[in-house]
């Protein structure tokens, strides 16, 4: 009676954690990928959501040094590199740190690799 008992709990332990992982986006999977539990998923979870001072100060520091050094990779298209830099620029709207449509066109062409660069004729 007992191990069943055991067993059960393990599988909705499981259940709990398929469950809350499933909504994640890619970086809060990532925070919580070595997490043993639900409750620990949960927590830290929890932390990252707070709207203290505190988490949108370190927030608006990572954004920042993200959008900085923010660059295109080798062999990226386009297309990966508007996710990317997309990603961050919604990031900062959440933090309600909006940009002009100007000054985020101008940081893409700067962040292209000098093959994308035009070619003279």
């Amino acid at each position: 009676m007992v191990k069943d008992d055991e067993k059960r709990i393990v599988q909705h332990d499981q259940k709990a954690k398929n469950i809350l992982t499933f909504g994640l986006s890619s970086d809060e999977f990532f925070c919580t990928a070595r997490c043993k539990s639900e409750k620990e998923i949960w927590k830290i979870l929890e932390v990252g959501h707070e709207d203290s001072v505190d988490v949108r100060r370190a927030r608006k520091h990572t954004l920042v040094s993200e959008y900085e050094v923010f660059r295109m990779k080798n062999g990226e298209t386009i297309s990966e590199l508007q996710t990317r830099f997309t990603h961050i620029v919604n990031h900062f709207f959440g933090l309600g740190k909006m940009f002009e449509d100007d000054e985020l066109n101008i940081k893409i062409l700067n962040f292209l690799t000098r093959t994308w660069e035009p070619k003279s004729q």
